[in-house]
């Protein structure tokens, strides 16, 4: 892959560094630290399950995992406003813009993936999708949101069956 490529996804982890700053710091303003709330492993494990795959990978990390980010966002920046919780409300919505970023990072490289080995990104996303991810992919879909990190419906529409 070319030194773009690199550059992408070290901007990339530089942004999810300062998200998770931007998280700990809320934790702690409540009183807790990262580790003392159960979560899953779901990355870990995409991370696994696409290792000797570069398409599987940006298909599945950045636009699957990352779009749900997309999609369960603005209603969370809800919640938490209508809480009164701006300064967390805030933090998320800083982590949505970028993942919007994110998003589109993976979605070119995977488009440019696919058109260098000849397949259509939206069939080849599918595949990879149903081959390499655990679960389904959940709707309610911020289709907005995708779309504007090119994540258009013709990628997503069915997996949600799968």
């Amino acid at each position: 892959m070319p030194a773009a490529f690199t550059a992408d996804w070290i901007s990339v982890g530089d942004d999810e560094a300062r998200h998770f700053l931007l998280l700990s710091d809320r934790l702690a303003a409540f009183g807790a630290a990262y580790g003392d709330l159960p979560a899953h492993d779901g990355l870990w494990e995409a991370a696994m399950a696409t290792s000797n795959d570069l398409a599987a990978r940006l298909a599945v990390v950045p636009q699957v995992l990352e779009a749900r980010g997309l999609d369960v966002s603005p209603a969370t920046i809800a919640r938490l406003r209508a809480a009164g919780d701006d300064a967390s409300a805030d933090v998320v919505q800083t982590i949505y813009q970028d993942e919007i970023g994110h998003v589109a990072i993976g979605n070119r490289w995977f488009r440019r993936l696919c058109e260098s080995a000849g397949k259509p990104p939206p069939d080849h996303f599918r595949s990879l999708v149903r081959q390499h991810f655990k679960g389904r992919v959940k709707p309610p879909f911020n289709d907005s949101a995708r779309a504007q990190a090119g994540l258009t419906i013709d990628y997503y529409v069915g997996l949600d069956r799968h």
